[in-house]
């Protein structure tokens, strides 16, 4: 199997934008995306969004952004997996273009959250857990993760402040990202004297709400050459797995079943181990989560995540830069994009083209998508060619 590989990339910043609908947006990366691939058709379009429905009351987002981009003919499709969608979207054109099906597919993830109150975006995001017997409840993402936090703090007798590191990498981090939401340095005492909204987990440990676009045009190796390219990005692994939905029917609430499955598949895949990835880029919608995917991802022992924040390894001077650009917390967590974003900055690191967080020759980076509370978790390997 000849692996697909990733000619163009595109995308908006991340913010308020009041004045661009959820069409403009997603057409405004596309287009980016195809004239940095140097390609004016694609075979299919993959549309990653979890909340239009909800949202915007507008669903069929396939053909919505066919018409716009004005692909008659284009098959297309939303795909869905709540926080994953980008990163589901990712290897659903993976395994299209890998199989020789398509040649060329075009991956743009989008979502518009600021038009509506928190309220209701919260209630949306909530779609993302089992509505009739856990947010029936009153049960929120922010109050699932807050159990996973208080637990893991107990359970492996970590000082917070160790954890709260996190966000404040982040911030440092999104900082020269141009495309970031939040550019605004803090400390962990910023972070621990924030507005706690779900005890233990703090405001600035939760990723904003915001709205964005993101695209790749996804390739096989004969139309990569064609579209004349020097560098390739290669998707050298990428996989996907599930965990039973809901916190209370697991054994193990510290390990993100998914996430541990994923990874090992795309490792297999690639050829390589932990230890070979250069860079990395996790899910980070809430603090917590970051020394969870560092162990489940092989990077750090059960228990001993957070030792890797603590001793800045995850910093862009670190063995393992993460989330180099600011991940959710900071550049942003525009849900149906994100896993699309999470590419761009690997990609543009990959290349050579992150500006002042440039990592020192990378060649190797891995890709974390999450939905849910590890519900769906889909692992991407990039490699450069």
């Amino acid at each position: 199997m000849e692996k697909p590989v990733i000619i163009g990339i595109g995308y908006t910043r991340i913010g308020e934008h009041w004045e661009k609908s959820l069409r403009e947006l997603a057409v405004e990366a596309a287009l980016m995306a195809l004239d940095n691939a140097g390609v004016n058709r694609v075979d299919a379009i993959y549309v990653s969004n979890m909340m239009s429905g909800a949202l915007q009351e507008q669903e069929h987002l396939g053909s919505l952004i066919a018409t716009y981009l004005g692909l008659k003919g284009t098959p297309a499709c939303k795909i869905e997996a709540a926080c994953a969608s980008g990163g589901m979207a990712i290897h659903q054109a993976f395994l299209a273009v890998a199989s020789g099906y398509y040649d060329t597919v075009l991956v743009v993830g989008v979502e518009k959250m600021t038009d509506r109150l928190t309220s209701e975006v919260t209630f949306a995001l909530a779609m993302a857990e089992d509505r009739e017997y856990v947010v029936s409840t009153g049960a929120t993402f922010v109050g699932l993760n807050a159990l996973l936090y208080r637990l893991y703090l107990t359970k492996f007798n970590v000082d917070q402040k160790s954890i709260a590191k996190f966000p404040v990498i982040a911030h440092e981090n999104a900082l020269n990202a141009p495309h970031a939401q939040l550019k605004r340095k803090i400390s962990v005492e910023d972070v621990l004297s924030s507005p706690i909204i779900a005890d233990p987990i703090h405001l600035f440990e939760c990723a904003p709400i915001g709205d964005g676009a993101a695209a790749l045009v996804i390739a096989s190796p004969k139309a990569a050459k064609e579209s004349q390219k020097d560098t390739y990005i290669e998707l050298a692994g990428s996989a996907a797995a599930t965990d039973i939905m809901s916190l209370h029917e697991r054994l193990d609430l510290l390990t993100l079943f998914a996430s541990v499955k994923a990874s090992q598949k795309a490792y297999k895949m690639a050829k390589v181990k932990p230890s070979d990835i250069d860079i990395l880029e996790v899910h980070d919608a809430f603090s917590i989560l970051a020394p969870i995917a560092l162990e489940d991802l092989g990077f750090a022992k059960k228990g001993e995540g957070w030792k890797m924040i603590e001793n800045m390894d995850v910093s862009l001077s670190g063995n393992l830069p993460t989330n180099t650009m600011g991940g959710l917390k900071a550049r942003g967590h525009p849900v149906g994009a994100t896993g699309i974003y999470q590419a761009v900055d690997a990609i543009l690191q990959l290349k050579g083209e992150a500006g002042k967080n440039q990592v020192d020759n990378p060649t190797l980076a891995l890709l974390q998508s999450t939905g849910g509370v590890g519900g769906t978790v889909v692992v991407n390997i990039l490699k450069k060619r």
